[in-house]
């Protein structure tokens, strides 16, 4: 218990109590240069000040006060009614002025400095029972005018800097509630939020005239307004709910999407199919788009099943362009077989040697069209096809287009029209015959310009039947259209040159019809080349002409009418020949 009867908890203090009212406390007392609490004078009442260092004068306070023994605590002037922390009793007087300037306190040079870690005494202006620790290495030295160092300097030190002060104990009247920490503060408002608490953040007589359609009173609006909170939860919770297993199911389906692409086995029709559809494969094409074209068509199910079933079967990387007639819904499987068969090729097939008027009269009958139909076009169109320019304004030449549709096989699916079909011809030639050089070779070969090395290719192609017969016959041409050449005098005497003048393919041709004839491709009366090529030659014909062997060879004679060729070098071994082509 204190003096006053009250014990040190929050009890009322006594009225007697000198600082009975006052909300403050010793250690919370404005400082020095600053107004007092309130702006209103305190009291002060003498009490025993505590010694906080020796000073030089016995009589002077602590904190350079002046001599007058009367002077309060904190460097207070002479007047015995000064404020406490050195509250000036004339407002004249300057806070920090001393009554004597000569009798301010000088540090004392031979003065033993305190020991840092001595605890000192503050005097709390409320009775606790127990006094108050002064900071630790506080500076006894003035800050202003002699004032302590933190209650007259503006900078304020901290009062309450050793363990044992800090927090100090609050008078009642100061006392404030724990703070509420920013954790505390997160779970408050968690809790209140309106989707856990069903509140809209509207007043109840905004709610009740929306839900209340009686008049007003009674506990039924209570009632109606718990529900609708309620409701409105379970609503909320439902939409959550209903999201999240949309949510999952969208992902589990996708997954799975995902799972079938990536590891499922590839959908695929069963069995042969039904009906019949024809589809067109174009030069070049590879698994991924045979396997379109199929789909789209309607043969396989799925593109990754057509390139499983061809990478399985050992011929599948064998599957040519053209046209092929399939059937509907089939597997891959059955469908890759298929196209691997003559049966289901649908193609137009251009043998080598063939003449154009040939090749024209197969357009008309793969599309179903009037004899004469492609040829017409192609007299008419044969400047618009696609020939290159150093195979156009030749004289003489009887079809322009002859030598240029060449040797292949052709996807014509029915429908086509025949200019589409003649055009994919010139191109084909074209690209065969840039890549075999052409162009660059002829001068080479001591012809004038590509044109005639497609010519002489074109002979070789009728005349020849294998591969060394080309090259023998390249060499043969070649001889007989040096200048220096006495047998033949350049006359190159093919019986197939006077066959395509005829329209005809006669073996046994008399030499009056041929020595008598003078058009331009009767290689018996007109020296050199005929004006244009006589067949489309192919890839090997065209390799001879371009390689010709230098064995000497000048004649040659089909000795058994059609397929066995013989060369001879001299007219002796020629009339040999002959004689032996004559007893067959």
């Amino acid at each position: 218990m204190t003096e006053y009867g009250r014990s040190p908890g929050s009890e009322p203090w006594h009225p007697e109590d000198p600082l009975y009212g006052d909300q403050g406390w010793g250690g919370q007392e404005a400082a020095a240069g600053h107004a007092p609490y309130g702006g209103q004078p305190q009291r002060q009442y003498p009490q025993a000040q505590q010694q906080y260092g020796t000073q030089q004068n016995p009589q002077v306070q602590q904190y350079g006060t002046q001599q007058n023994p009367q002077v309060q605590q904190y460097g207070t002037q002479q007047n015995p009614q000064a404020q406490h922390y050195g509250a000036q009793q004339d407002p004249y007087q300057q806070q920090y002025a001393t009554q004597d300037p000569y009798q301010q306190q000088m540090p004392d040079p031979y003065q033993q400095p305190q020991d840092p870690y001595q605890q000192q005494r503050y005097n709390g202006g409320w009775d606790t029972g127990q006094q108050a620790a002064m900071p630790y290495g506080a500076d006894q030295a003035g800050g202003y005018g002699g004032d302590p160092a933190g209650y007259g300097s503006p900078q304020g030190s901290d009062y309450y800097s050793t363990p044992e002060a800090y927090p100090p104990p609050q008078p009642p009247g100061r006392r404030q509630p724990e703070p509420v920490t920013d954790w505390d503060a997160e779970a408050a408002k968690e809790e209140t939020h309106p989707f856990f608490t069903g509140d809209d953040g509207r007043g109840d007589d905004d709610r009740d005239d929306e839900y209340d359609e009686e008049p007003r009173g009674g506990g039924g609006r209570d009632r109606r307004g718990k529900g609708n909170k309620k409701s409105r939860n379970g609503l909320a919770c439902l939409v959550v709910a209903t999201v999240l297993i949309g949510g999952l199911g969208g992902a589990g389906y996708f997954g799975y999407q995902f799972w079938q692409e990536q590891f499922g086995p590839a959908a695929d029709y069963a069995g042969d199919g039904t009906g019949s559809v024809q589809v067109e494969i174009p030069k070049g094409a590879g698994g991924y788009e045979i396997g379109n074209i199929l789909k789209e068509a309607g043969v396989v199910k799925s593109v990754d099943a057509f390139v499983s079933a061809q990478e399985q079967n050992p011929k599948g990387n064998t599957i040519q362009d053209g046209v092929y007639v399939l059937k509907k819904e089939m597997s891959a499987a059955s469908a890759v077989e298929l196209m691997l068969s003559p049966a289901s090729r649908n193609n137009l097939i251009i043998a080598e040697g063939r003449r154009n008027v040939q090749v024209y009269a197969d357009i008309d009958k793969r599309l179903e069209l009037k004899p004469g139909t492609t040829q017409d076009i192609a007299e008419k169109e044969a400047g618009n096809l696609g020939l290159p320019d150093w195979a156009r304004n030749h004289s003489d030449v009887k079809d322009p287009l002859e030598g240029f549709l060449f040797p292949a096989s052709y996807p014509v699916a029915k429908g086509a029209k025949p200019e589409a079909v003649l055009k994919k011809m010139v191109a084909r030639a074209n690209q065969e015959y840039e890549k075999a050089g052409l162009e660059a070779k002829a001068k080479g070969l001591g012809l004038k310009n590509p044109w005639e090395l497609l010519t002489l290719a074109s002979l070789v192609q009728v005349e020849g039947k294998t591969h060394d017969d080309f090259r023998k016959m390249s060499e043969v041409v070649y001889n007989r259209l040096k200048p220096t050449n006495t047998e033949t005098n350049q006359l190159l005497q093919f019986d197939s040159a006077f066959n395509y003048l005829k329209g005809q393919s006669k073996i046994d041709i008399s030499e009056d019809e041929i020595n008598s004839n003078q058009d331009p491709y009767n290689t018996y009366t007109q020296k050199g080349l005929t004006p244009g090529p006589i067949s489309n030659p192919g890839n090997e014909a065209i390799a001879a002409a371009l390689n010709p062997t230098k064995d000497g060879w000048m004649y040659f004679v089909a000795t058994d009418g059609m397929s066995k060729t013989e060369f001879a070098k001299t007219h002796d071994e020629f009339l040999r020949l002959k004689d032996k082509f004559n007893d067959s």
